[in-house]
């Protein structure tokens, strides 16, 4: 095919022509820019500049010394690694269903009436609740809104500020649903490493000082890692953020009904654009999307022109239902039920580990025990695997495409002691067996 055009937006819009028409197959390579320089008669500049464009419109991608290529949907990797046989899953990262609210004890008591268009957004009811729980924390003013779930308000959030091509601190390890966000949306990765308290603050510094325009942390119950931020460590990125009012922070504190550490803010008052997300799904089960959103009063405003008396709202059905669930006495004992045995299930793990010489974190918070290895970690994976336990390498987790994370990510949601122990034996055993060591993780000074 013949790519057309003598400026930049000429050329660009020639080659999305040609992809709408199935000329340019996905993962396909455009000319080298010197030789469709020399083709259409103009300067390099301008072609650098039409293939910026398609970058930019998430057409192609660019690659360095390798080329510019048409944009392939990307693979992404999802929570919910399925069992298979008679294998123990510990790679689902889901909660114990035990602990999930029965619904039908709520619907019977929901006063559904259907809203119609300009109604207000959110249940008063439900507000109610949500001001209640979240003006503490926030510690001043804010607004409310409602998202369906915790990855669409993030993604909504970074939509409303960023534009394709702006870089987002994050950690690194990642939350898989992150990843996909900032992949689906043309975003660039900064990576900031994290410890047993969460993102390391120098780190942060130098994202931000590379250009990164927001930061996505989660205060507490770090997946895959289990860190949670220590006061000490949450002033310490407050200091890093109050001299960048300008970035952009997301605080998605997915796990605070059923987290065994206390919240505390990173997000300094400083900042201009900020968000404090809770979702219900870790707790109240992932079938009801819905999440809290409290954030300044422009964020909010940008969230709501997209969120507004229509199509995109929350269900008034689903608001109803959960703040029949989170005021129902039985929700509030199963939660603390809940707590308890998330608390106690990882620390079976990582006693049995300790047990065997393999360190972990000595107090992660969530679902999940994340272990590294000095080396990478797939036969280990694989020779688990076989002996009946599934787990997931840390691969996924990795920031960038085609990176190793030498660790895996360990369950612990149904944990039980004596699965504990068997698992920690055969663990140790296999990683002998391949000459693998724990990697030491840095910890924050008593």
């Amino acid at each position: 095919m013949t790519i057309s055009g003598t400026t930049a937006a000429e050329i660009a819009a020639h080659v999305r022509d040609l992809v709408a028409a199935g000329e340019f197959a996905p993962g396909e390579s455009l000319p080298p820019i010197r030789e469709l320089a020399k083709s259409l008669g103009v300067n390099r500049n301008t072609v650098a500049a039409a293939y910026r464009l398609l970058a930019t419109a998430g057409t192609a991608e660019t690659h360095g010394r390798s080329g510019t290529t048409i944009s392939r949907v990307p693979v992404l990797d999802r929570e919910g690694a399925a069992g298979g046989g008679r294998a123990i899953n510990l790679a689902s990262g889901n909660p114990d269903p035990a602990f999930l609210p029965d619904p039908s004890r709520a619907l019977s008591r929901v006063r559904y009436e259907p809203p119609l268009y300009g109604t207000p957004v959110i249940d008063e009811g439900l507000l109610d609740w949500a001001d209640a729980h979240l003006a503490p924390d926030v510690g001043g003013e804010y607004r409310l809104v409602l998202a369906h779930g915790a990855v669409d308000a993030v993604e909504r959030l970074l939509t409303a500020h960023l534009t394709r091509g702006d870089a987002v601190a994050v950690e690194d390890p990642c939350f898989l649903s992150s990843i996909g966000t900032l992949r689906l949306n043309g975003f660039q990765t900064a990576a900031v490493p994290v410890d047993d308290h969460g993102m390391l603050p120098d780190r942060l510094d130098d994202a931000i000082r590379a250009g990164a325009r927001a930061v996505i942390l989660t205060p507490r119950a770090h997946n895959p890692t289990g860190a949670s931020l220590t006061e000490r460590r949450a002033a310490e990125l407050r200091a890093v953020l109050e001299r960048n009012p300008q970035v952009l922070v997301i605080e998605d504190d997915h796990f605070s009904a059923v987290s065994s550490f206390d919240y505390h803010r990173a997000t300094p008052p400083s900042t201009n654009r900020w968000a404090l997300v809770r979702s219900v799904s870790k707790f109240l089960g992932p079938d009801l999307r819905l999440a809290f959103i409290a954030a300044d009063s422009e964020t909010a405003a940008r969230l709501e022109t997209r969120l507004s008396s229509g199509t995109t709202w929350v269900s008034h059905l689903i608001q109803q239902l959960v703040h029949t669930i989170l005021t129902d006495p039985v929700t509030s004992e199963l939660l603390a039920q809940a707590k308890q045995a998330y608390a106690e299930r990882s620390s079976f793990l990582v006693d049995a580990l300790a047990e065997h010489g393999i360190h972990a974190n000595p107090r992660p918070d969530g679902l999940n025990v994340w272990v590294e290895f000095d080396r990478p970690v797939q036969n280990l994976v694989a020779d688990l695997g076989e002996l009946g336990w599934l787990v997931r390498p840390g691969d996924p987790f990795a920031t960038e495409n085609g990176r190793h994370r030498n660790a895996i990510r360990v369950s612990t949601a149904t944990l039980t002691p004596p699965i504990a122990s068997v698992f920690a034996a055969d663990l140790a055993d296999r990683a002998a067996h391949l000459d693998l060591r724990t990697a030491a993780t840095r910890r924050e000074p008593a």
